[in-house]
């Protein structure tokens, strides 16, 4: 965590670090001479994602969703509810927590509530976090915060071929953001999109799978 300028203390708070980074082969491995801190609350909305639940859920089965909203807007929020509400309805959930923003798991426990039936991997890159989840403790749902890279594209894709279902947020702000990386993958069934910071975990628009627009 350090080499990555944050450090997770109980209740899942976050500290993030400044200082002297120590440069090893172009990698940071650690930061010395600590010069600024960051607190950050941990924190979470229960019933955020109620909303959500039924447009996921409509038509039987679970819907390879994507949360995607500008920084600051509440999808990683709605992300963590969403899993609480799936899990404990009896769905086995898998978490790839590449940076412990979703469960704030603290000495591998997670210090907020994503679900009695949810696993977390803490602090493993998304793309291998997704592709163990996946192989190693079957579940129904597998979920990852900001995703994008062609890795991330290439696990969520497995993920899909293996039957599971993938529940994820992006960043982004419509349809035309989410396509140039996103909509041409087949992998998402639908795209939930959020007002921005002014007004968190509020929902501005939903897409299905074709691009079109659906009623809310």
């Amino acid at each position: 965590q350090i080499k990555n300028g944050y450090i997770t203390i109980a209740g899942g708070h976050r500290i993030g670090i400044t200082g002297t980074a120590v440069i090893k082969e172009d990698k940071v491995s650690f930061i010395k001479d600590i010069s600024g801190l960051n607190y950050r609350l941990a924190g979470e909305v229960i019933g955020a994602a109620d909303e959500v639940v039924p447009m996921i859920l409509k038509g039987g089965g679970i819907k390879n969703t994507l949360i995607i909203s500008p920084p600051g807007a509440g999808k990683t929020t709605m992300l963590r509810d969403l899993l609480r509400i799936l899990s404990n309805r009896g769905y086995t959930v898998g978490i790839s927590d590449e940076r412990g923003e979703i469960a704030a798991c603290y000495m591998g426990v997670p210090q907020l509530d994503v679900g009695e039936r949810t696993d977390v991997l803490d602090c493993c890159p998304k793309d291998k976090g997704l592709s163990m989840l996946v192989r190693t403790m079957s579940p129904d749902i597998v979920a990852a915060d900001e995703i994008g890279t062609e890795t991330d594209i290439k696990a969520l894709k497995e993920a899909r071929l293996s039957g599971v279902t993938v529940i994820c947020t992006a960043h982004g702000t419509c349809m035309d953001d989410v396509g140039k990386r996103l909509a041409d993958t087949h992998i998402f069934d639908r795209y939930i999109f959020l007002e921005g910071n002014r007004c968190p975990g509020k929902i501005k628009e939903v897409f299905n799978s074709k691009g079109e627009r659906m009623c809310l």
